[in-house]
C-alpha cells in the first residue's frame, strides 16, 4: 500500500507561511524553515506590540492633559482628582483630544473644576 503524506495540507501549510513572509529579505522570504522562524517571531512581536501601543497612547493622553492644565496653573494628578470629585466621566482620550482640538472647551472644563 503506498504511504500517503496529504501533500495538498502540507503545501498550503508551506505557502500559507511563504505568503506572510512576502517582503522579507533574502533567504528569509523564500526558504521555508528560515521564514517558519521568522514569521513566528514577527507575529510575537505583533501581539506584544498591540499591548504596548495601549501604554503609549495612554502616557500620550497624559502628556497633552498635562501640558494643557499646566497653562491653566494647575497639575495634572490635582486636574484629575478634581474630575472624579466633580463626578465628570470623561476619559484621558477625549480629554487629550479636547485639550489639542478645542482649548477653549478645555479652559472652560478646567474652570469648572477649579
Amino acid at each position: 500500500m503506498p504511504r500517503s503524506v496529504n501533500a495538498v495540507a502540507s503545501r498550503a501549510r508551506r505557502k500559507r507561511i511563504l505568503k506572510k513572509a512576502k517582503g522579507f529579505y533574502g533567504k528569509r522570504k523564500n526558504v521555508y524553515t528560515v521564514a517558519k522562524n521568522v514569521v513566528e517571531k514577527g507575529q510575537t512581536y505583533a501581539y506584544v506590540g498591540r499591548k504596548l501601543k495601549k501604554r503609549e497612547y495612554r502616557s500620550l493622553w497624559i502628556a497633552r492633559i498635562n501640558a494643557a492644565v499646566r497653562e491653566e496653573g494647575m497639575i495634572y494628578s490635582e486636574f484629575m482628582h478634581k474630575l472624579t470629585l466633580k463626578g465628570i466621566g470623561l476619559d484621558r482620550k477625549i480629554l487629550a483630544d479636547l485639550a489639542m482640538n478645542e482649548p477653549e472647551t478645555f479652559k472652560t472644563l478646567v474652570a469648572s473644576v477649579k
